[in-house]
C-alpha cells in the first residue's frame, strides 16, 4: 500500500474552447474504509485559477495553506494576479524544496492565461493545465491532466471522450463522464464529485451524484 492512496481520491483537469474544466471525487478514506464523502480536494487559487490537491489528506490540508500564503505574499510584492504559468512554477518549487521529506500530494493546476493585445488588456484567454509528482516534475498538457488513485482508469476514459474545442457545456459533459466511469472501477475514490468549469466571464461550479458503495 502505497502513502499516496492510504486516503484515496481523484482530480483530472481538461482543457476546451477557451475554457478549462477541473474535477475531483469527494471521498476521504482509510483505505477501504470511507471516512467523509464531502471532501474537496479542489480550491481557488484566483478568479479563472484552480488548484487539485489528490494524495495525503494531512498534505493536502497544510499545502492548501502553504499556496495559499505564497500566493497572496506574491500580489502584494508584485501587485498584480499570479498567471497559470508563475503558479505552476511556484507549486513546482515549493514542492521540491521538501524532496528529501516529500509532501504526498500531486497537484493539478487549471486556469486560464491572459494574451495581452495591443492595449494591453487581455482579449482573450488561453487554457492552461498542468500536473506534477510529488517532488515538484512539471507535466504541461493540450488535452488533459490526472492523479490520484483511479488515474490510470481516468487516463483510458479520457482518451477515448475527450476532442479538441469543446463548448463548456460539452467540456462538463466529457469530464463528468470521465470522472464517474473512472471512480465506479476504483474503490478508493468515489461518493460523488465536484466540476468546476472556468470561463473568461464565470466559474460554473456543479456536482455529481455517483454510486455510494
Amino acid at each position: 500500500m502505497s502513502i499516496m492512496e492510504i486516503n484515496g481520491g481523484s482530480v483530472i483537469a481538461m482543457v476546451g474552447k477557451e475554457c478549462v474544466a477541473i474535477a475531483c471525487d469527494l471521498r476521504l478514506g482509510n483505505q477501504a474504509l470511507t471516512i467523509a464523502t464531502n471532501f474537496e480536494k479542489i480550491f481557488p487559487v484566483t478568479d479563472r485559477l484552480y488548484l487539485g490537491l489528490p494524495g495525503l489528506a494531512t498534505d493536502v490540508a497544510t499545502l492548501r495553506e502553504r499556496f495559499r500564503f505564497r500566493v497572496n505574499m506574491y500580489t502584494i510584492k508584485e501587485e498584480r494576479e499570479i498567471t497559470p504559468e508563475t503558479f505552476a512554477r511556484l507549486v513546482s518549487s515549493t514542492l521540491y524544496e521538501k524532496r528529501f521529506g516529500p509532501y504526498f500530494v500531486e497537484p493539478v493546476i487549471a486556469g486560464l492565461s491572459p494574451v495581452p493585445s495591443a492595449s494591453g488588456k487581455p482579449e482573450k484567454w488561453e487554457p492552461f493545465i498542468a500536473a506534477t509528482d510529488l517532488i515538484g516534475c512539471l507535466n504541461f498538457a493540450k488535452d488533459f491532466v490526472v492523479a490520484g488513485t483511479s488515474s490510470d482508469k481516468l487516463f483510458g476514459v479520457a482518451e477515448g471522450l475527450w476532442e479538441p474545442d469543446l463548448e463548456w457545456e460539452d467540456l462538463f459533459e466529457t469530464i463528468s463522464q470521465t470522472l464517474m466511469n473512472a471512480v465506479d472501477r476504483d474503490a478508493f475514490s468515489g461518493w460523488g464529485g465536484i466540476v468546476h468549469i472556468i470561463t473568461p466571464d464565470k466559474v460554473i461550479t456543479r456536482t455529481l451524484k455517483a454510486r455510494m458503495d
